[in-house]
């Protein structure tokens, strides 16, 4: 699987070979905040089309148990300022779990998409 290493910054492991892990260390940020970050998605499928990235690795949302109830909170409470801060009202938030739900970066992220949606089913 993936090799690790330990995160000096937050003192977790991180996967050497993670895209999602570089794109929160060194990644063109929208938005930061204590253990999260927000980027545009390089293949949009919306108007508006971000990714909300935490920096802890997790595979998936099936490992959202190995997050504090605190941090799970701010997580969520990042991603609706996100979407207010990009100047959305009305949107829609995903999350893909596992290569069967459409999942190919396997380090937990949130989609926010708005305006007009391109490819997803209404």
């Amino acid at each position: 699987m993936y090799e690790v290493r330990r995160s000096r910054r937050r003192g977790f492991s991180l996967p050497e070979d993670c895209l999602f892990c570089k794109l929160v260390a060194e990644g063109e940020h929208v938005a930061k905040a204590d253990g999260f970050v927000a980027m545009r998605d390089i293949n949009p499928r919306a108007d508006v089309h971000l990714l909300v990235i935490p920096e802890r690795h997790v595979p998936s949302f099936r490992e959202i148990g190995e997050f504090p109830a605190e941090e799970t909170e701010r997580m969520l409470e990042f991603v609706a300022q996100t979407a207010k801060d990009a100047g959305l009202e009305d949107y829609r938030v995903v999350v893909n779990v596992g290569a069967g739900g459409g999942q190919t970066i396997f380090h937990l992220h949130w989609h926010i998409l708005g305006g007009n949606l391109r490819g997803i089913p209404g």
